[in-house]
């Protein structure tokens, strides 16, 4: 068998085993895994379940590091693109729905436990699976913020789910719950990814968006936390200071979906803002992940960070520093997408790494198991 049958009956049995009332209404209804070992699963194992890593190519064969990360280490989950932007060409994973479908099967045949597949489709301006490749035709969240009708929404998001669905994927990293507070914004105002600047109608329009992608059973996944929609710079380019523009209303969003059971992953932003952690930006900020968004808006899902090779995070901060402070934040899933800084080696890299410092005390294995627990109780209906 091409799988270690050790490997695929330890993760069934951990995902057999999660608690079924923590999952999400778009899991349920699948038919549950049946445990096959009560053995545990091992501290590699759990790691790799944390780790969501971009690749290169349309089609996959044996050779390919991306099947290396999913058959032999286990990673987590993937994310597709339809541009390279270090290659500064299009067709990097996504050509059309014949070649992503055939991809995305091909991904799940590598995979012994279920594989989050995921994408940004948001609409408009960030969609990777786009109208001129044969896919539905999508609008920008300004778009449908500005016009504010329900019916409109609903039938564009559910477009966008079914899309997903019908090709295979899984996750959405969708909907952008920022506010529209400086339409300037270069990541997000400028380029017309809120809804609005009135966190009533941002939770109106993403409630509807969360809904039609659990009826399309595509998980969702809110962003940017604690709120980008401020920021007067990309954090793609640099680090982002939004101390002085930065305000709690920007967190309305957040508690709402919470507090009404809709809100079923969370991003973390990258931006810095010293007034709630002086030292850290908000992806390896303790206070503001665990103590905010965990403590006091009630959270206890799946929290992802945003892409880990963006510039706010690798120009100031060295690699073990940024995954160290990720995971004792309180995130559960470390992203690399490889599409601004290309490594095929970064799994093991970083499984080897965060197994190094459990080892030596700097992580606590039970912060481990917290994530490992929290991803299964995702997937446990996938």
């Amino acid at each position: 068998m091409r799988h270690g049958i050790s490997r695929r009956d330890l993760l069934r049995g951990a995902l057999a085993t999660c608690a079924v009332a923590a999952l999400p209404p778009f899991l349920t209804g699948c038919g549950h895994l049946a445990p096959v070992t009560g053995t545990e699963p091992s501290l590699r194992q759990k790691i790799a379940q944390m780790l969501m890593v971009g690749f290169r190519g349309t089609s996959l064969g044996d050779s390919d590091t991306i099947v290396r990360d999913i058959e032999t280490h286990g990673i987590g989950g993937t994310i597709l693109f339809d541009r390279d932007v270090i290659l500064g060409q299009y067709g990097r994973n996504i050509t059309s729905p014949a070649q992503l479908k055939e991809l995305t099967r091909q991904l799940r045949s590598f995979a012994s436990v279920p594989l989050f597949i995921a994408v940004d489709q948001e609409g408009g301006k960030v969609a990777r699976l786009k109208e001129n490749c044969g896919f539905s035709p999508t609008v920008s969240a300004q778009y449908l913020g500005t016009l504010n009708d329900l019916t409109i929404t609903r039938m564009y998001a559910d477009s966008i789910g079914a899309t997903l669905a019908e090709n295979g994927l899984n996750m959405n990293f969708a909907p952008v719950l920022d506010l529209n507070i400086n339409p300037d914004s270069p990541a997000i105002g400028k380029v017309e990814r809120s809804f609005s600047a009135d966190p009533a109608v941002v939770i109106k329009q993403s409630r509807v968006f969360v809904e039609t992608h659990d009826k399309n059973r595509i998980a969702t996944c809110i962003k940017h936390f604690p709120g980008h929609g401020s920021a007067s710079a990309d954090s793609h380019a640099g680090l982002v200071d939004v101390t002085n523009t930065w305000t709690e209303i920007e967190l309305e969003p957040y508690r709402a979906l919470i507090a009404e059971g809709n809100c079923r992953m969370v991003m973390t932003a990258h931006i810095f803002n010293s007034k709630l952690d002086p030292d850290y930006p908000a992806t390896l900020s303790h206070s503001t992940i665990t103590g905010i968004l965990r403590q006091r808006l009630g959270f206890n899902g799946v929290v992802v960070t945003d892409d880990m090779q963006m510039g706010a995070i690798i120009q100031h901060y060295s690699f073990e520093t940024a995954v160290e402070k990720a995971i004792m934040a309180g995130v559960d899933i470390i992203m690399f997408p490889n599409n601004l800084s290309y490594d095929p080696d970064v799994t093991p890299k970083v499984i080897d790494l965060i197994s190094r410092m459990v080892d030596s005390g700097t992580i606590p294995v039970k912060r481990i198991n917290e994530s490992f627990d929290r991803i299964m109780a995702m997937k446990g209906r996938i």
